[in-house]
């Protein structure tokens, strides 16, 4: 069975720092992460100067300079993301990118990632959509915020480019995720909606037990991939700090869904297995004696017992011992055999 495939998304975690980003890395691959997900962005290409600060546009407590500067501050340039790709490879992390503008498309080229995440921000750019599809790497798709028929559209545009290597990242765009609006049940709709894998972009509370469970919940789902942000210290709230774990509960939850998918097993019957085997040979009931019966004697139904014994044929087989003489002596609680009984005829 294909195992689900979990990518650490390290997004802007790294707070410009590129020591960061390798404590980062090393942490996502010691938890036993798949990939690591990097965010390109070149600020001119991407944001108007003037983009207004505020709530929701950063992490808790960067939103009260431009964004714009606060953004540049802990953007890294293209070689230091050069060497940073090149510490992820060597840590054997497969790069995923999401490149946020045309030069970082280019630059992420150079580099030679995985696979690419495309955000619903970029669905209405049809142009920069279909490049992305041009290159031939897969493609995740970041569907939340996304109306289904953006969603059609943005898979149309990349198998028009030639790329039918898609899958669909559902999570709810808003940091911390509340548990009501995680909506795992979303999932199915969309498996059922494109025929395309599917998997989840969790962005509950990193501070709650459930963020480390949510996840859980969509394995029985089908979901083939799982996509959880990672920080170095969340406790020292970083950017995009509320819904990223630490490297000690990427672990765990990566832990988690082994065990998981272990857990949840086959969807077909198949043979009995040597410890099931062993526990009806110790479990199941047997045929024996309810009393002294001596050899001549004709057994009746009050005469035989299940019990559970480790001699004696299976109680289905009781019917071939009723109104038969015993050709031995046997005691009570012995068990019953066809050999014990006398020749018909």
């Amino acid at each position: 069975m294909t195992q689900i495939y979990i990518i650490a998304e390290m997004a802007y975690s790294h707070d410009g720092s590129i020591a960061l980003a390798q404590d980062i890395i090393d942490a996502a691959a010691d938890a036993g992460a798949d990939a690591i997900s990097m965010h390109f962005t070149h600020m001119p290409d991407y944001m108007v100067r003037h983009y207004g600060a505020g709530p929701g546009r950063v992490s808790a407590g960067k939103d009260t300079q431009p964004v714009y500067d606060y953004l540049c501050e802990i953007s890294p340039s293209f070689d230091d993301w050069a060497s940073v790709v090149a510490y992820a490879k060597v840590k054997g992390q497969d790069v995923i990118v999401m490149p946020n503008d045309w030069a970082s498309l280019t630059f992420a080229e150079t580099i030679s990632p995985a696979a690419y995440v495309l955000s619903a921000a970029c669905f209405e750019e049809y142009d920069f959509i279909s490049a992305i599809g041009e290159t031939g790497r897969p493609v995740y798709l970041r569907v939340g915020g996304a109306t289904l028929g953006e969603i059609e559209t943005v898979i149309a545009l990349l198998r028009k480019a030639g790329n039918s290597s898609i899958t669909l990242l559902y999570g709810h765009q808003n940091y911390p995720t509340q548990v009501s609006d995680t909506n795992l049940n979303f999932l199915t709709c969309l498996k059922n909606t494109f025929g395309l894998p599917v998997g989840i972009a969790d962005h509950v509370d990193a501070d709650e037990d459930f963020a480390t469970i949510a996840p859980l919940l969509a394995v029985p789902l089908g979901v083939t991939c799982i996509e959880k942000h990672i920080t170095h210290d969340r406790a020292k709230k970083g950017e995009d700090f509320e819904s990223a774990l630490n490297g000690d509960e990427l672990a765990l939850l990566i832990r988690r869904v082994r065990q998981s998918e272990e857990a949840l097993g086959l969807k077909f019957a198949e043979g009995l297995d040597e410890s099931s085997s062993q526990y009806r040979t110790v479990a199941r009931k047997r045929l024996v004696a309810a009393r002294d019966i001596q050899a001549g004697e004709t057994l009746n139904r009050e005469d035989i017992a299940a019990k559970r014994a480790d001699e004696g044929e299976s109680p289905v087989n009781m019917d071939k011992f009723i109104g038969r003489k015993l050709a031995i002596d046997i005691t009570m609680d012995q068990g019953l055999l066809s050999t014990m009984l006398r020749s018909e005829g």
